[in-house]
């Protein structure tokens, strides 16, 4: 677990970043599925109220924030048009499309 945990204020390592990645996985499968397009899902944890938080990790293929930090994601470049997103905001909204996964 050592690689894929994040210890928050003193807590024990928990396995976030694992479990992040298989939901992201997970969400990324379903929308494609229902959308008919390849839609990019990047995992990313962001905590709230932690007076510390230490990413125990080699790989870090989960992007972790505390609250205060999600600024930094707003630079990020969109690579879907105007239409995919509204597309995919409506497929994520569908209750029944997520029944199944």
């Amino acid at each position: 677990m050592g690689d894929d945990a994040v210890r928050v204020d003193r807590g024990r390592p928990e396995p976030y970043l694992r479990k992040s990645r298989a939901e992201a996985k997970r969400v990324q499968r379903v929308l494609e599925h229902h959308c008919g397009f390849a839609v990019p899902v990047e995992p990313v944890l962001v905590f709230v109220g932690v007076t510390d938080l230490k990413v125990i990790a080699t790989q870090l293929t989960v992007r972790v924030y505390r609250a205060r930090e999600v600024s930094a994601l707003a630079p990020l470049r969109g690579v879907l048009t105007k239409d995919e997103v509204e597309r995919i905001y409506a497929i994520a909204r569908h209750r029944r499309a997520w029944s199944a996964a």
